[in-house]
């Protein structure tokens, strides 16, 4: 009897690391199209970045085939990224601790959530974006699982342990949108002297823009999250299509520049150019995406779990941005997702809350 239990444990610990590296696959699958508004199920096949070329079940096995392959698509010979091999790993792994740790209905909860997390983390760090598919679709899951698994909000009563999940879903949107909009009142404007005059370009390409300021180029739309956003930049010449300018301060919203009293409509414009002095730009705390990434987070873990994901998701993202700018790698128009802190912040938690709650719990009874 013994002897039996022993290999259903063995049987379902291989079955949680196998299922986690096939959903791994699909998550990369999801990674890849989702920001670039693609299906994720249509075509149903994977297929290489570079060529396109359709990727047979063979040559698609979750971890194998990578290493098989060397990393290289076996049709054109280009590179997979690594990521593909990573992201089916990190999965396949995260769904082996949550199935060893916890109740089998808890860790099918945390599997999904898992999920939400991996698949937010990789698009951010890439697009700086996490879509409302996995956003407010994880808040959704959430509130199902809360319901359907009560312990995930240390409840009995399923009523009780929704209306929980929704109360953390809200307390963690507010939070950083509390965070978000003090941020913008103290910090929404940063002044940059350059130490010379550099050249900028402004290029329209198709219904955005490029912003080149010396050797930083960025999206236009990257710098204006609101209406009310304003860019300034102290020029000692510009030019606007070919209307030159001297010495004067070109006011920009996203879709309109102001020049004296002259105003410019910048759909209408192709090219702005110059020689600028000095930089006002708009900035925020955070992406609205965060937001509802965080109430995704919160209807899964509750509101200790928004507390921890939002403390050691800052803590982290701080450490991080204050390392590359100590390293001279932080630029001007560099951008930190926050989205891979906070998932960061609800793993720690998933795994480790109830030994930190004790731990702090000893710090303070001392």
């Amino acid at each position: 009897m013994i002897e039996t239990a022993a290999a259903y444990d063995l049987l379902f610990t291989i079955f949680a690391f196998v299922l986690g590296a096939v959903v791994g696959s699909f998550l990369n699958v999801c990674i890849y199209r989702l920001p670039r508004d693609l299906s994720v199920n249509q075509p149903r096949r994977s297929f290489c970045p570079s060529c396109k070329e359709p990727i047979p079940w063979h040559r698609n096995l979750p971890l194998l085939s990578w290493l098989w392959l060397r990393g290289k698509c076996a049709s054109c010979g280009c590179p997979i990224a690594f990521r593909y091999f990573l992201v089916e790993l990190l999965t396949a792994l995260l769904f082996l601790a949550a199935w060893l740790s916890f109740p089998w209905p808890v860790a099918l909860a945390y599997w999904v959530l898992i999920s939400f997390l991996i698949a937010a983390t990789f698009i951010d760090f890439e697009h700086f974006i996490i879509p409302d598919r996995i956003t407010i679709g994880g808040v959704i899951a959430g509130l199902i699982a809360s319901f359907a698994v009560p312990a995930l909000m240390k409840q009995e009563s399923r009523f009780l342990s929704i209306l929980y999940s929704l109360g953390a879903a809200g307390l963690g949107y507010g939070l950083l949108w509390l965070v978000l909009e003090g941020g913008k009142k103290a910090f929404g404007k940063k002044r940059l002297r350059l130490p010379e005059p550099v050249a900028f370009t402004w290029v329209r390409e198709g219904e955005d823009a490029e912003l080149v300021v010396a050797d930083e180029r960025t999206l236009w739309s990257d710098h204006f999250a609101r209406e009310s956003d304003l860019m300034l930049m102290h020029c000692l010449k510009a030019e606007v299509d070919g209307q030159e300018f001297k010495n004067v301060t070109l006011q920009f919203h996203f879709d309109t520049l102001t020049v004296g009293q002259e105003r410019f409509q910048l759909d209408e414009a192709n090219r702005i150019s110059g020689v600028v002095r000095e930089l006002q730009i708009p900035r925020e705390a955070m992406g609205r995406g965060d937001l509802k990434f965080i109430a995704a987070i919160g209807a899964f873990l509750g509101w200790r779990g928004v507390l921890c994901s939002i403390f050691a998701g800052s803590l982290a993202g701080s450490l991080v941005g204050l390392t590359t700018m100590a390293l001279g790698r932080r630029a001007w128009s560099a951008k930190i997702p926050f989205g891979p802190y906070l998932a960061f912040g609800g793993l720690l938690w998933i795994f480790f809350g109830e030994w930190l709650v004790d731990w702090y719990a000893g710090l303070l009874n001392r």
